[in-house]
């Protein structure tokens, strides 16, 4: 049998595919409406961020790693990582089709870096006040944010090109957002199960509507920029969008911490569906 490296980084992609699809329904769902140009590169981008948080959050642990492995687990995906971006080739098939998308796309180690020091951050900080929590989200999400937009603009060309000040900016705010909607989402477990607070409300230095008042102003800033975006990403982010959107609007009308708010089936097919036709993110709050 004949192999060569397209035939590797194809296998490499599929794979990357499969991580996605097992562990995300509602990002799978607005990830299909992006156009085939960046799709699977977003895919690509997912998993590797996904598999390190499963070092950091759950596999690892699972499977009997004391925390002196997991960190050198973390160590060694984030080394490999970064040598596959310089060489072209892992013989890890999620950082090999992540490095690919890098290597075409523009997404450098200022972004890779700022990635793994945030879950690095996890295996030591259990609480954050505001300067923390800002330094982690910046890691964890918003660079991801940032790779996402290198793919929207960058995905088939020859030439990677920076995006406009309003594009990061918006990136970096639709990244955090996503984040705090989600550690409000999780506080209980992750307080119960991790030990770890994100937010500082258990230390009061923050209330839950401080935090919704903060997301919503993230998304606010996210959808002025998303008609700007290439006309086969903007479906897909505004699903996204208005997903989170509809997540922010639950939590507040949800007063017990303990339950983690959901959007059903029925009224997640109906934000899919309107992002689908082009209709454009709805207002925040709307």
């Amino acid at each position: 049998m004949t192999t060569s490296l397209p035939t590797y980084s194809r296998a490499a992609v599929e794979a990357a595919a499969t991580v996605i699809g097992v562990y995300s329904t509602s990002f799978g769902l607005a990830v299909r409406l992006l156009g085939p140009r960046p799709r699977p590169h977003i895919r690509t981008v997912y998993a590797l961020v996904r598999i390190a948080d499963e070092v950091v959050d759950g596999a690892a642990a699972e499977a009997g790693l004391d925390p002196a492995d997991i960190r050198r687990v973390l160590d060694e995906l984030e080394a490999e990582t970064l040598a596959a971006l310089a060489r072209g080739f892992s013989t890890n098939v999620v950082v090999h089709s992540f490095a690919r998308t890098a290597r075409e796309c523009g997404i450098g180690p200022d972004l890779v870096r700022p990635f793994f020091a945030s879950m690095r951050t996890d295996l030591d900080v259990t609480a954050h006040d505001s300067a923390s929590h800002d330094s982690y989200v910046y890691g964890s999400a918003e660079v991801v944010g940032l790779m996402c937009l290198q793919v929207f603009l960058n995905a088939g060309s020859t030439r990677p090109q920076q995006p406009a000040a309003d594009l990061v900016t918006g990136a970096r705010r639709l990244g955090a957002a996503f984040q705090d909607i989600n550690f409000l989402r999780d506080h209980a477990a992750d307080a119960d199960v991790l030990g770890r607070d994100y937010l500082g409300i258990d230390g009061r230095s923050v209330t839950r509507d401080d935090v919704l008042d903060r997301i919503e102003g993230d998304l606010a800033v996210a959808n002025a920029v998303i008609s700007s975006l290439p006309a086969d990403c903007r479906r897909a982010v505004s699903s996204a969008h208005d997903l989170f959107a509809e997540l922010t609007q639950r939590l507040r009308r949800t007063s017990d911490p303990g339950v983690r708010v959901r959007v059903p089936g029925i009224a997640k097919a109906a934000i899919v569906a309107r992002a689908a036709v082009a209709a454009g993110p709805r207002r925040v709050g709307a």
